[in-house]
């Protein structure tokens, strides 16, 4: 799949430059587009700089939280809810903690880090699987709610806002909860309608219901915010969020008596570890995207579906927010690729670029977790997973969209 998106690009460019080239007469074309490929390159490093030092810095926070047993509690807190939307696996299974380690690292904003994660709970589940070739209903609940991925803190985001020169590159963190929040909502939904969970169960009521009923306060204090309150309170939130979990991570440390400094770089080097395979990723798709815009190509695609929608009377602004969101099922080198081109060529706090930010944070790349996951333990039979978790990511797309224009006008 990902070897047939990645040649598509290109041979897209290809077509279109010499479209532009024998019918436009347009002669410095492939000038372009060549001069693109060394900036998406250069572009690619400059990235990789600053997300060693994310990856590095959060896992380091991430592992002291573990050793003082943080992820331990949160495990024994979200058990008596997992072991009701999760029947089969029996209480105090393996799978649980981690399953609880790998939420904690997508809720951090840690994809990279919680996919070795969540590869280790699929393993886990599988020895609980009656039939090893079709996934189990365990394992199908455990893929969607990664392919929805609910995120708390987008910090790879922020760290790709703030590299491409925004103010303030928290400005997102609300919309990206209450989108990331809907799809969700939504994957959990159609995988319990699909298994006939018991989401009348007590525990189940108490979570979902006190999750509602917050999420729904919220939103209902913030309907009461003009937009620049609501940009303003999502900064303010974003920042004092992160500050205040990694200060949480420290003083718990600190009390438990750890050696926080030696937990913090034990951790790191994991994240030093697992961020220097990504440069050949990045360098590949972003090259690909480059290519792709330089050739005219996605003006193009991008102008015809401005002018379907404007043909229906709708705003058209979110329009150049799709790239991210069509290839985002795909590959999550390609969406990260379609968000960076889009706050180079529209500006970062730019609406295009806002909205592909949240659509980038509101899901996780449902087919490439699908080939992964599954993969890994040789499951062939994905039942109703791929179809819940493409419905899950629909939500997040229409939720982004329509929080961006509530947030950002």
């Amino acid at each position: 799949m990902l070897n047939t998106l990645w040649f598509a690009f290109f041979a897209v460019a290809a077509v279109s430059g010499l479209y532009q080239w024998v019918v436009l007469q347009d002669a410095e074309v492939f000038a372009r587009i060549v001069l693109s490929l060394f900036d998406m390159a250069e572009l690619s490093v400059q990235l990789m700089i600053l997300l060693f030092g994310t990856l590095t810095l959060w896992l380091g926070f991430l592992r002291i939280a573990e050793t003082a047993g943080l992820i331990d509690r949160l495990s024994r807190l979200l058990t008596p809810l997992l072991c009701r939307l999760m029947p089969e696996v029996p209480p105090g299974h393996p799978a649980l903690g981690l399953i609880t380690l790998n939420f904690a690292a997508n809720g951090l904003g840690l994809d990279n880090a919680a996919t070795p994660i969540g590869l280790r709970a699929m393993r886990e589940l599988q020895t609980l699987n009656p039939d090893p070739k079709s996934a189990s209903n365990a394992q199908i609940l455990f893929l969607v709610l990664n392919a929805s991925s609910l995120t708390l803190l987008p910090v790879t985001i922020f760290m790709y806002r703030a590299q491409q020169g925004a103010a303030d590159p928290a400005l997102i963190f609300l919309p990206i909860l209450l989108a990331t929040s809907a799809s969700s909502f939504v994957g959990l939904l159609a995988v319990a309608f699909m298994q006939r969970i018991k989401l009348h169960d007590p525990v189940v009521l108490a979570w979902l219901g006190g999750l509602v009923l917050i999420l729904g306060s919220f939103m209902g204090l913030l309907a009461t915010m003009s937009s620049a309150t609501l940009a303003a309170t999502s900064s303010v939130m974003g920042n004092l969020t992160l500050f205040g979990i990694i200060m949480c991570f420290l003083a718990v440390g600190v009390y438990k008596k750890l050696p926080v400094y030696e937990c913090f770089i034990e951790g790191a080097r994991e994240g030093f570890d697992i961020s220097k395979n990504l440069l050949p990723y990045l360098v590949a798709m972003l090259c690909a995207i480059g290519v792709l815009r330089a050739s005219g190509a996605l003006d193009v695609a991008l102008e015809g579906l401005r002018w379907a929608i404007s043909g229906v009377g709708m705003d058209t602004r979110f329009v150049d927010a799709l790239p991210t969101a069509l290839v985002k099922p795909f590959s999550g080198s390609a969406a990260r690729a379609m968000l960076i081109e889009t706050m180079q060529h529209f500006g970062v706090d730019s609406f295009p670029a806002l909205a592909a930010a949240t659509v980038q944070g509101s899901t996780e790349t449902t087919f490439y977790v699908l080939a992964v996951y599954f993969g890994a333990v040789g499951i062939q039979r994905a039942r109703h997973a791929v179809g819940c978790a493409l419905l899950a990511d629909l939500a997040g797309v229409i939720a982004a969209i329509g929080v961006c224009y509530w947030f950002f006008g």
